[in-house]
């Protein structure tokens, strides 16, 4: 090797390394080397492909110091080839081409983890101190090499981490470098601190997607798929109606209607979406969030006996409620007032509220699926041996049970039941299928009413009332009515269903193998759910537009987060909405069946909510104490409003006794607006357990890994590598016309 060329590869190695301090393991020959200065305007996207070929995951954020109080105490680890730590420990060599300034392709790093809280050897914590939250710390060392030994000041020294100064040798020339194979070793020091959000569970590039976000399947897999989604979203897109229309006193063909009006406003709503929200592959649809509010205002006391046009009188004020709520989320959104609430809301108070919200309908649940235990518990242990059971089976390369297990399992158990009804199973002598006008009047058949009410599959009379064709459109139930009490009740719930998107964006980004938004883009999506809910209003569908929590779970099994297929699938819904007898047919289910599915979806949302604890300190008393304390009083304090309603008890069924408390609850301020509105959200147990892991989560001390402080990309990583946010960019054309809403991640 000519002499020179060490020094040569030598400065290619420290370019390529981006300024990591280098120590030379043996001296070169060369007396004439000039002083090596580093160099600070180091690419990082070079430091980024480095570490990604000596098998680093690197998480550089800029090279911005944080406070004190956000340090990391992931795993850290150390590669200083060579030198000792200071704690004992010694990392392993790093050997490095001194021709192409790269680690050889055969030789492998060894990674040893320091563990936190080991000291260096001055008795100080000091390196775990000097550890940042999210970005890679290197130790730059000016090193002078002159023969003589007295320029470039190597008589003063040089300051170590510790603050003691480290005094450099003259160099003396050797005869020959030392090398084996061509390879100099060469002593690196290396602090790599992963970021908090692999440490603590948050993102991380996740493998096993067959299609990504912005892949296009084709169009025959896209339809596949998206109907597939849609499928196993049936649960939650389509058995709200079966509950709230009965309970307004809606006819069948009422039923049929909303159900058909659900989902023209989902589709619509998931394109919109899809387009100009966060452009996640998630589902718009009605939310659970709002079946409470829906509940409490059809159970209000001026409605108990209006008989005359009652259902679309409750409609009509569901409608103005949810439009002044949608407005006032719209206006959280793109004022940009969404970013600095996220702040506030971490996975602490996202869990137990997402939990709360399935946790409210329990009296609900089985009290209505019991009515015909014959169906209704053939089709819950089915469910249960679809989704768990038989979760691994695969058919033609699909996951058939677990994916389907919803629209499967009501397939088998629909048809079971009309084997039963046809077969004589609920015919009592003197008694008519036709429930309960003419069996009202008969004393031997008004026992048996409520059973054939609930099993037979023959009741409904939906699909001979509707048309084969018809169009859902805006105002189908009148012009809405805006009251105060019930606007207050929404404009809350808007904010709980915001908490519950915000979680469901962050887990949602993990599994599309995407960066997380930020939060200008968590502000576009709740601000286009605002507006999505608004149409929601307008069109009458009973609830407001939200993103299903299901959602991501479906995302994790379908294996399919491809953007387009999910707008292909709302195509379809689309078109479905438009024929009259799809919706008839949904509405015919048995209530007993779709009583017992919401069991399971129910269930399913409680899971989904306690699981987002996983990116926070599960193990922690802090946390722990919040989240329970906050779900018990999040069903205790309702309970106890629930109880200064006497007379609702003997008007009402059991399970809706719950939701009538806003006409007799404890509260009395002299105004009946604000004391209904005031009873109804303390009546709710999503809105109490919101306010109190709120307050503790926000009040009690704790570090942000603690906490699980919600990770948004930073705007150093963005300046560093655009294309981090490019899953959520507007189309161009839009993103012209916004490109002054800085606010909204544009």
């Amino acid at each position: 090797m000519e002499p020179g060329s060490s020094s040569d590869s030598l400065g290619k190695a420290e370019r390529v390394k981006g300024g990591v301090t280098t120590r030379l393991g043996s001296v070169l020959p060369n007396p004439k080397i000039e002083p090596f200065v580093p160099r600070f305007d180091h690419n990082p996207n070079e430091l980024r492909s480095w570490a990604k070929r000596t098998g680093f995951v690197s998480d550089y954020s800029g090279g911005t110091e944080t406070s004190a109080n956000e340090k990391n105490d992931s795993a850290l680890f150390d590669l200083e080839n060579g030198l000792d730590s200071g704690n004992g420990e010694t990392s392993p060599k790093i050997e490095i081409d001194p021709v192409l300034g790269r680690t050889r392709p055969n030789r492998g790093i060894e990674i040893e983890p320091v563990g936190k809280n080991e000291r260096d050897g001055t008795g100080k914590n000091e390196n775990q101190r000097r550890r940042t939250r999210d970005e890679t710390k290197f130790h730059e060392r000016k090193v002078g090499l002159n023969a003589s030994g007295s320029r470039n000041g190597n008589a003063h020294g040089i300051a170590n981490g510790n603050g003691h100064r480290n005094e450099v040798p003259e160099v003396a020339p050797v005869a020959e470098p030392k090398k084996e194979d061509g390879v100099f070793e060469i002593d690196e020091k290396i602090d790599v601190a992963y970021g908090e959000e692999l440490s603590q569970g948050g993102w991380q590039r996740l493998s096993g997607m067959n299609y990504g976000i912005r892949e296009n399947p084709g169009f025959a897999p896209s339809v596949y798929y998206g109907l597939q989604h849609y499928l196993s979203l049936a649960g939650s897109l389509i058995f709200i109606p079966l509950i709230i229309v009965p309970a307004m006193g809606g006819t069948d063909k009422d039923t049929a209607t909303v159900i058909s009006t659900m989902l023209l406003v989902s589709g619509i709503t998931t394109i919109l979406h899809s387009y100009f929200g966060t452009r996640l592959p998630l589902v718009q649809g009605s939310s659970f969030v709002y079946l409470a509010p829906a509940l409490v205002v059809m159970n209000a006391r001026e409605y108990r006996n209006l008989t005359e046009h009652k259902f679309r009188h409750i409609m009509r004020e569901l409608q103005g409620a949810i439009i002044v709520g949608s407005i006032f989320q719209s206006i959280l959104g793109f004022s940009g007032l969404m970013s600095l609430l996220l702040r506030l809301i971490n996975p602490i108070v996202v869990a137990p509220t997402v939990a709360a919200v399935g946790l409210a309908f329990f009296s609900y649940g089985f009290a209505q699926a019991g009515s015909c235990v014959e169906i209704s518990i053939p089709q819950i242990l089915l469910l249960l041996v679809f989704a768990l059971y038989l979760r691994g089976i695969s058919i033609f390369g699909n996951r058939v049970f677990r994916i389907y297990a919803v629209p499967l399992s009501i397939m088998l158990i629909w048809t079971y039941a009309f084997f039963l009804t046809a077969g004589g199973a609920y015919n009592y002598k003197g008694c008519s299928p036709d429930i309960p006008s003419s069996n009202i009047l008969i004393d031997v058949c008004r026992k048996h009413a409520y059973t054939m009410k609930h099993c037979r599959t023959d009741v409904s009379n939906a699909w001979r009332a509707a048309a084969w064709v018809r169009i859902p459109y805006p105002f189908q139930w009148g012009i809405p009515i805006f009251h105060l009490r019930t606007s207050m009740i929404m404009i809350i719930v808007s904010l709980v269903t915001s908490v519950d998107s915000v979680g469901t964006y962050h887990s949602a980004s993990l599994r599309v193998n995407s960066k997380p938004p930020t939060p200008g883009i968590v502000s576009r999506g709740i601000a286009m759910e605002g507006f999505c809910s608004i149409l929601a209003g307008l069109w009458g569908s009973g609830t407001g537009s939200s993103t299903l929590t299901e959602n991501v779970h479906t995302i994790n099994i379908t294996k399919v987060a491809s953007r387009r297929a999910v707008e292909v699938g709302a195509v379809f819904l689309i078109l479905f909405s438009f024929v009259g007898k799809v919706g008839a047919l949904l509405a015919s289910i048995p209530q007993a069946l779709a009583a017992s599915v919401l069991c399971f979806m129910w269930a399913l949302i409680v899971a989904l909510g306690l699981s987002t604890l996983q990116y926070s300190q599960t193990a922690s008393f802090r946390n722990i104490t919040i989240v329970g304390v906050s779900l018990f009083l999040g069903l205790s304090i309702p309970a106890y409003f629930q109880q200064y309603q006497p007379e609702s008890r003997l008007i009402l069924p059991s399970y809706f006794v719950a939701y009538a408390a806003a006409s007799n609850g404890p509260i009395h301020t002299g105004s009946k607006q604000l004391d209904f509105a005031l009873n109804a959200l303390m009546s709710m147990n999503m809105v109490v357990t919101l306010l109190v892991a709120f307050v503790l989560d926000n009040t009690v001390p704790g570090s942000r890994q603690e906490r699980g402080v919600y990770i948004w990309s930073r705007a150093e990583e963005i300046a560093t590598d655009p294309s981090f946010l490019s899953d959520y960019a507007l189309p161009r054309k839009v993103a012209k016309c916004f490109c002054w809403a800085k606010c909204l991640g544009v």
